[in-house]
């Protein structure tokens, strides 16, 4: 064999290495945690920070490493089949197909990729450097070829490397949120958290809030021995304080300050302003976001608003407890009234009093029921059966089944609900 076949078989193995690494570095690049990678960056990585620059623009990434793997290979086939011609003359070419397919696959396509994809970040940040001076190398002919490419695909409408919108990015979070998995329940709860949070600028604040019907409010016109009774006698802290009609709030009276004045007072409490205790009241549309509210709580200080519809009558109470709860789950203190929840039956089925909301039973029980027009359960029903069910009346829709357990007059009071079994769980919804 001559020195001119040796050369030819060394640059053939070196040209296997060299496609080796750039199929590894591909995979690992674009497989690598960009979220680790950036902790790594602010923690001061000079290499993170080159894998984050070459990921922001991975069109170029992309392009140099497939321009650069394809002249390898072909640089390689091209020696292949010129040692193996003048070893094996004609037949040379078929071998040499065989053999530099078999190679290239094996040795410079499937193994290194195997283990870039298995220690993807590790991998990243050892190529990252390198690829980086093959990137700034290529980039006129990856610039041509990307013009190139185009130029070729506008007349058909189509437009490359466009933005996500702020909504195509909160779906991606959304995905990652849901593939954090894992046995520790901490997870389940951290998972349920992430999606809490995301949900705050879709929600308004009619869904979450205490509906007037539930609401203790005081009728300032009451003489304040009773107004202190009334007070003490509430859980709340902070409760609305009307005149004449409900729906005319003067003001907000806190505790804190009642206490604070009955002891100024040394307890006369005729001689107590009630008005004068009481905060000036804010108010705030029913169409509020919760991301809004929250971010208006914090800018005045304040830990409760009361809501109203567009013609100014109250509907309800929402205090910044309550927004934390849709974040944390359900805070609850000594003060608390106790109301009853959701029961699980034996037969995997659950009794759910009606009032229950759907966004604490999706975020609970991990279901999906959607609640675009109904904020409880019972309305869930309501609007889906297009009537007022009589009690033992059954539907079925979304794969669950619901039975009408008890009705006080008009209003659902307590419902059956069997959730979709396993098998059925990703079957499209009636």
């Amino acid at each position: 064999m001559t020195i001119e076949l040796l050369i030819a078989i060394a640059a053939i193995a070196v040209l296997l290495l060299i496609s080796a690494f750039f199929s590894g570095s591909e995979t690992a690049l674009t497989a690598a945690s960009m979220p680790r990678l950036h902790q790594h960056a602010k923690r001061g990585s000079r290499r993170a920070k080159i894998v984050l620059d070459l990921y922001a623009r991975k069109d170029r990434l992309i392009g140099a490493i497939l321009l650069g793997n394809n002249l390898v290979n072909i640089t390689a086939s091209a020696l292949a089949t010129y040692v193996l011609l003048l070893l094996f003359g004609d037949a040379g070419v078929v071998y040499a197909t065989m053999g530099m397919t078999l190679l290239i696959v094996i040795f410079a396509e499937v193994l290194p990729k195997t283990y870039a994809i298995g220690n993807a970040d590790k991998s990243a940040l050892v190529v990252a450097p390198l690829i980086r001076v093959v990137v700034i190398l290529l980039a006129p002919i990856t610039y041509t070829i990307q013009w190139l490419v185009r130029a070729t695909v506008k007349p058909f409408g189509i437009k490359l490397g466009e933005d996500l919108s702020v909504g195509h990015r909160e779906e991606e979070l959304r995905g990652a949120i849901d593939l954090h998995e894992g046995a520790d329940p901490d997870i389940r709860q951290e998972r349920q958290m992430l999606r809490s949070i995301l949900d705050l600028d879709d929600v308004e604040v009619e869904e979450i809030m205490v509906h007037r019907r539930n609401v203790t409010l005081i009728d300032i016109a009451d003489p304040p021995g009773e107004i202190v009774e009334q007070a003490l006698a509430s859980p709340y802290t902070r409760i609305p304080l009307f005149r004449d009609d409900p729906d005319n709030i003067v003001g907000v009276l806190h505790a804190k300050a009642l206490l604070r004045d009955l002891h100024a007072h040394e307890a006369r409490v005729k001689e107590l302003d009630i008005l004068q205790l009481a905060a000036k009241p804010w108010f705030i549309p029913e169409t509020t976001t919760l991301l809004d509210q929250l971010q208006a709580f914090r800018t005045r200080r304040e830990h409760f608003a009361i809501v109203v519809d567009e013609y100014g009558a109250v509907m309800g109470v929402v205090t910044l407890e309550d927004i934390l709860e849709e974040i944390v789950g359900s805070i609850e203190d000594e003060h608390d009234i106790a109301v009853s929840g959701v029961r699980r039956q034996p037969d995997g089925s659950y009794i759910i009093p009606g009032t229950a909301t759907l966004r604490d039973l999706n975020r609970e029980l991990e279901w999906n029921l959607p609640d675009d027009n109904a904020v409880t359960i019972a309305g869930l029903v309501l609007h889906e059966a297009r009537r007022i069910p009589e009690s033992g009346q059954v539907f079925a829709f979304y794969g669950f089944r619901f039975e009408i357990l008890r009705r006080q007059r008009n209003q659902i009071s307590s419902v059956r609900v069997n959730p979709p079994q396993p098998e059925m769980a990703e079957a499209p919804s009636a």
